[in-house]
């Protein structure tokens, strides 16, 4: 069977004369069928003629020029309006005619320049028409005249429409490109924040612990080793990130397990962070959104809490509902923010983004033992 759909995308990708061209070669046909002698246009009311030898020139005129009608509408609709008046004034009256009408759709559509001063010209060009056809005896008067002249606006009018209609889709288009880069951009510095926050802080505290361990080189070892260990994970995650971002890349994103939140508490252990862990429930399969904004409020209320209180006690509680995932981190405010890396504050407002972005629950806020609570509940059953 012929798949009409390949045949049109084969047709759409010829030029636009070429398949402007068959409008043009059906005009020419259905001019000189004989059914259709006599059946054209008629202004003036001058009694019909038969073919002659101009006739072939009015109604090349009249039609060729169509093939070019979206590629040069201005000189297409000056060769029309020529063969429409030879047709008029020889008293043709034939199919051909009708191209104005499409001359003019096509100008109205496509003309980019000069628009005010075409159709200046036309209206004025019209009038010596008029005039001409009454002297050689036609019969019409001036409401004719008139009609016929308010129905070219009307055509032109329908090509300006269609002209403004493409352009605010265009513009349409263009807006949601727009957003579309920009919603974009947005998760990208969210997922480099979260990645590349994480790991430096975890590196940074490491770092200025191990200022301290220069007496014990056992411990200053395993300090240093975990410094290396974080910077290849970050490395790791980094290259991860920057694969998704390449076009060409077609392996699917991987949504954070479970076991991917106990790795991430015992990394933050072993930056020296004391993290106590509660798990209830299992995650629902396959994991989806829900999963992955979970664990990234873990990544980031922990990453918080080696910044504002290194040392300090803290507590991470996630429940793995049938309708939400519910995350709980408290860090009850007893360790140190010395040495570490101040913060933009982007991190929390980019979780709130994600998990309202769900339509979930997400608050921040300090406790009165001058520690801080993150709690976030994520509506579950959001596929990836």
């Amino acid at each position: 069977m012929i798949d009409l759909r390949r045949l049109l995308d084969v047709w759409r990708r010829f030029d636009v004369t070429v398949r402007d061209s068959p409008l043009a070669l059906l005009q020419i046909l259905l001019t000189y069928l004989p059914a259709f002698h006599n059946h054209g246009t008629q202004l003036g009311g001058l009694p019909a003629r038969p073919f002659d030898a101009l006739t072939v020139v009015a109604v090349a005129f009249e039609t060729l020029p169509l093939a070019v009608r979206r590629r040069w509408p201005a000189a297409c609709l000056i060769l029309v309006s020529l063969g429409f008046v030879l047709d008029q004034i020889r008293a043709y009256q034939t199919v051909a005619a009708a191209g104005l009408a499409l001359a003019l759709v096509s100008a109205g559509a496509h003309l980019e320049r000069h628009r005010r001063v075409t159709v200046v010209v036309l209206s004025v060009a019209y009038v010596p028409l008029a005039v001409v056809l009454h002297r050689l005896g036609g019969t019409d008067g001036p409401s004719e005249y008139v009609t016929f002249y308010l129905a070219l606006i009307i055509v032109w009018g329908i090509g300006s429409w269609l002209r403004a209609t493409r352009a605010a889709e265009a513009e349409r288009r263009r807006h949601v490109a727009d957003a579309t880069r920009a919603a974009e951009r947005t998760r990208i510095a969210r997922e480099l924040h979260d990645v590349v926050t994480h790991h430096v802080t975890a590196m940074v505290v490491q770092a200025e612990a191990a200022r301290y361990l220069t007496a014990a080189p056992d411990r200053l070892d395993a300090t240093l080793s975990a410094v290396t260990d974080t910077g290849r994970r970050a490395i790791t995650d980094l290259r991860h990130l920057l694969d998704l971002l390449n076009p060409d890349h077609d392996t699917d994103v991987r949504t954070p397990s479970a076991g991917d939140l106990k790795t991430l508490v015992e990394q933050t252990r072993t930056a020296g962070q004391p993290v106590e862990f509660t798990q209830e429930g299992e995650p629902s399969e396959p994991a989806g959104s829900a999963e992955f904004v979970a664990y990234r409020v873990v990544q980031e209320a922990l990453t918080n809490a080696l910044k504002y209180a290194h040392g300090g006690r803290t507590e991470v509680r996630v429940r793995y509902g049938g309708r939400d995932i519910t995350v709980k981190v408290c860090t009850d405010g007893s360790g140190s923010r010395a040495g570490s890396p101040g913060g933009s504050g982007r991190g929390l407002a980019g979780l709130r983004e994600r998990v309202e972005a769900l339509d979930g629950e997400f608050s921040a806020e300090p406790r009165a033992d001058g520690g801080f609570v993150v709690q976030a509940r994520v509506p579950a059953g959001s596929p990836s």
